[in-house]
């Protein structure tokens, strides 16, 4: 069995362009978040999902440069692109990340993935199943390359597809699914990257840490001591997948 954790990156958001190649700490958001799930043993492979507007090039370099497994596909329909990617790789096992969380934890992915495997032949996982209750950005969800194929071929709903997953949580009775969330609901912490002051709030907690590795509960720990810094992007709305 091969677990390939599969990151969906493109140039393209409308409310913050590029923020993928947003630098924090001397690092992109893309390379952070590849990082950290690489730290997660349970992943054999990461590869980058881009697509294939000339836009996104600048991303296929930038997977070239530092020797990342790329693969290029719709920019909407990114269920197909998902699906092509882990086809290609032969995956058997897909770990979902978007390269907006460069808060990425590898703790949270290796016990989501474990859970996954430790169940009763599950077909999905997710950080925000039955629902979402850790800090906004520290979210992934993991299914088998059968259901993925599933949805692939079943979904025909286009604005599902562009969030990939939905087809598979909204039919509980067709996918054995479940979950892993924390013992407190920290959804008032915005942690994701979709706006500029989305980059401050993120570029505010690497430059705290100057360089020195932490995880989801140390950031937690210091938002908390700093509710200043939460209000940073306390008004900011998070887009929901469509019903």
């Amino acid at each position: 069995m091969t677990t390939v954790a599969i990151v969906q990156a493109r140039m393209g958001s409308t409310r913050l362009p590029g923020k993928v190649l947003e630098v924090f700490a001397g690092k992109t958001a893309l390379e952070h978040c590849v990082e950290r799930t690489r730290a997660c043993p349970k992943i054999d492979e990461v590869v980058i999902a881009t697509t294939t507007q000339p836009g996104d090039d600048v991303l296929v370099e930038a997977c070239r440069a530092r020797g990342w497994r790329w693969s290029r596909g719709s920019e909407h329909d990114v269920l197909d692109r998902y699906y092509q990617a882990a086809r290609d790789v032969g995956a058997s096992h897909v770990v979902r990340i978007t390269s907006d969380c460069p808060l990425t934890d590898p703790d949270v992915l290796t016990e989501l993935v474990t859970r996954f495997h430790a169940g009763d032949r599950i077909d999905y996982a997710s950080t925000s199943y039955p629902q979402p209750t850790f800090p906004l950005g520290i979210s992934a969800e993991v299914m088998t390359f059968a259901a993925l194929e599933r949805a692939w071929r079943e979904d025909d709903n286009p604005a599902w597809r562009e969030h990939v997953t939905p087809y598979l949580y909204r039919h509980p009775e067709a996918f054995r699914i479940t979950g892993y969330g924390c013992e407190a609901d920290y959804t008032r912490h915005r942690w994701t990257l979709d706006t500029p002051e989305d980059a401050t709030l993120i570029r505010t907690l690497f430059d705290h840490f100057a360089g020195r590795p932490f995880g989801w509960r140390d950031a937690l720990a210091v938002m908390e001591a700093h509710p200043e810094w939460q209000a940073i992007n306390a008004t900011i709305v998070q887009r929901q997948a469509p019903q």
